[in-house]
């Protein structure tokens, strides 16, 4: 197992959810813009948090995760709420995105990866999307290492607005905002908190 799975993979041992088993705040505000059906994909979905909501909702969810012990614990979580969703233990930087699969991407702090690997998956995101999907993704902004409250202490693996829209300049931004907010995600994510998040659309083909 690669050093850094394996870290996740103990770090998911305990019971406790470490970022809770409540969908992200900025993910459920979103709600609309689903439809029962869709076919939805959660990357890194840890212990299923976001992923689990996202079945509650109808949705057809492919949720990727490259520890073991969190998609036990995902599992645990969509049987406690009644729920059904597929789970693919992979390292999504080196996993098969594959082209025009899914109505939505849903990427919630997946600020793991440095610039050259992010820049790739990136480019995977918008790929896997089918026209007209839609892509949902919050993230760190640079100024939360002044806060500690969460997230990675390479500033590299932080985003910006600029970062985002050259990234996805691809994609139809629908909404791009940066803000600081007081988040309670579990024990791991707790304070306040700058945040930035992106909702955009893969054009529709002509």
């Amino acid at each position: 197992m690669d050093p850094q799975i394996e870290q996740w993979n103990e770090r998911f041992k305990e019971d406790d959810y470490l970022f809770g088993k409540e969908p992200n705040a900025f993910l459920a505000s979103q709600v609309k813009r689903f439809t029962p059906g869709m076919k939805v994909l959660s990357v890194a979905d840890g212990e299923g948090r976001n992923g689990v909501w996202l079945a509650q909702q109808g949705l057809d969810v492919l949720a990727v995760e490259a520890a073991p012990r969190a998609i036990e614990k995902s599992r645990l979580l969509a049987a406690e709420r009644g729920v059904n969703l597929t789970h693919e233990c992979a390292d999504v930087l080196s996993w098969h995105w594959g082209s025009e699969r899914f109505d939505a991407i849903v990427a919630i702090f997946i600020q793991f990866a440095g610039p050259d690997a992010r820049a790739q998956m990136f480019a995977n995101m918008q790929r896997a999307l089918k026209p007209g999907g839609l892509l949902l993704l919050e993230g760190y902004r640079l100024e939360q290492l002044q806060y500690g409250t969460g997230g990675p202490q390479d500033p590299s693996h932080l985003y910006t607005a600029g970062l985002l829209r050259e990234a996805f300049a691809g994609l139809e931004v629908l909404h791009l905002a940066e803000y600081d907010a007081h988040i309670e995600e579990g024990t791991r994510h707790r304070g306040m908190s700058a945040l930035i998040d992106l909702v955009a659309r893969k054009p529709l083909v002509r």
